[in-house]
């Protein structure tokens, strides 16, 4: 069994809140888990692991700007 590390971190790179779930589990299982506790922030970075409408659509309404890549199999390109 493996695990995966979902964080948000601050522009230096340093860890201000964590999140460990289990390696099969989707990683929009920790984006929802973290989204509540997001801090007031400009931008938010993230892998192709985090591009689901719903999280983009949340953090848009913080007004949080998202810079993540979409997944292959996207049929609507963002």
């Amino acid at each position: 069994m493996n695990t995966k590390l979902h964080a948000i971190c601050d522009s230096q790179g340093r860890p201000l809140n964590l999140v460990v779930t289990a390696g099969q589990v989707s990683d929009y299982i920790g984006a929802r888990a973290l989204l509540s506790n997001l801090p007031d922030v400009d931008w938010l970075l993230g892998d192709c692991g985090y591009d689901v409408d719903w999280f983009s659509k949340a953090l848009k309404d913080k007004r949080i700007r998202v810079c993540i890549p979409g997944r292959r199999k996207r049929k609507k390109l963002i």
